[in-house]
């Protein structure tokens, strides 16, 4: 599987996120720099968490606009699979590829804890080597995670299938509206997530519950 990883100024989590690829699908990323024009020949790309631009103006918003982003809003319009953790996920929002915006956590407040994900669909790129209702221990680390989006946005997102995780038992860090951790578009070739499922994979992590996600990109 090849995959690529996006970096912008800011970005801090690029390293972890490559390392969680390398060490599940054996296969070492191509890191990708926000000014190139054109992305390499891959299966995925992924844009990561950390605070890009210092998240001046809107988190996101100012990633959103970089080159690379362009060809990677066309070619996931075709069909090339994106992943947005985080920032990355705010970052994907804000250039279009998903519905809805992440604002301002509930309590105004960074949050950096454990949380608890329930998979709500795992029938997608990320989640299949998973049972749907599966509960994932999950670390977050975000000021603004907090997913909101229209009554009819929410309509469809939930009438489709298309919010893929979930805060479950009472772990809702942000406030997020139906407690949505994470969403797809209509085609399920994009996916956004605020926690960090790159940062429970292994031992040393504390846990492993997050590794069957990118195990499923293989299966995928």
């Amino acid at each position: 599987m090849k995959s690529a990883v996006v970096i912008f100024p800011g970005i801090n989590r690029e390293h972890d996120m490559m390392m969680a690829l390398e060490a599940v699908t054996g296969t070492k990323p191509v890191a990708v720099w926000h000014t190139q024009a054109s992305l390499p020949n891959v299966d995925l790309v992924v844009v990561p968490g950390g605070f890009s631009y210092g998240d001046y103006l809107r988190c996101g918003a100012i990633a959103a606009r970089s080159p690379i982003m362009r060809d990677i809003v066309a070619k996931a319009q075709k069909g090339l699979k994106v992943l947005g953790v985080c920032n990355g996920f705010q970052i994907i929002t804000e250039a279009g590829l998903l519905p809805g915006a992440l604002v301002r956590n509930a309590g105004l407040r960074f949050v950096c804890k454990q949380v608890k994900l329930t998979v709500e669909n795992n029938q997608t790129f990320f989640t299949n080597k998973l049972a749907k209702g599966s509960i994932l221990r999950c670390p977050v680390a975000h000021g603004e995670g907090n997913y909101i989006c229209d009554a009819e946005t929410l309509k469809r997102l939930e009438g489709e299938n298309r919010v893929v995780f979930r805060y479950s038992q009472g772990t809702n860090p942000n406030g997020a509206l139906n407690d949505i951790a994470g969403v797809m578009n209509e085609t399920g070739s994009v996916i956004g997530m605020m926690p960090h499922p790159e940062n429970m994979i292994e031992p040393l992590h504390g846990a492993t519950d997050c590794r069957p996600l990118f195990e499923s990109l293989l299966a995928a």
